[in-house]
């Protein structure tokens, strides 16, 4: 089963509708991709990636369409700048991820960094004057 998705560019919100199968879970669209996901063209196969990579306003084909954001309309019907449809920045649609049956948080670093050993971290030092 397919259906319509729309997401925007979040560096100039034009609007992006995206044909893709209903078992697929949005994580979230971000103007950078996460650390370990694997993205595809809106144009392949999508479904065995792990997200979308798009460039705003490009790509036009079967299942993807490119529109201005309807949200930036005025009063009269027109829209507050008139430009090329896109900025041509890309962006990403990332799914929801999951390992040994757990959800991913693509916000975890991958392995943590220590940063001083034998030191304390609850303060940070200041300069020292010497006398």
């Amino acid at each position: 089963m397919t259906f319509s998705a729309s997401y925007y560019c979040p560096h100039c919100e034009t609007m992006v509708e995206l044909e893709r199968d209903a078992y697929l879970a949005d994580k979230a669209v971000t103007p950078y991709p996460f650390e370990g996901w694997e993205y595809a063209a809106p144009d392949e196969a999508f479904e065995d990636a792990e997200g979308v990579r798009f460039v705003c306003g490009e790509s036009d084909g079967p299942g993807i369409e490119w529109r201005t954001n309807p949200w930036n309309e005025t009063e009269e019907g027109e829209y507050e700048a008139e430009t090329d449809l896109g900025c041509g920045e890309p962006f990403y649609l990332s799914f929801v991820k999951f390992a040994d049956g757990e959800e991913l948080d693509p916000r975890a670093p991958a392995e943590y960094v220590r940063l001083s050993e034998g030191m304390s971290t609850k303060t940070p030092r200041g300069p020292t004057f010497e006398r």
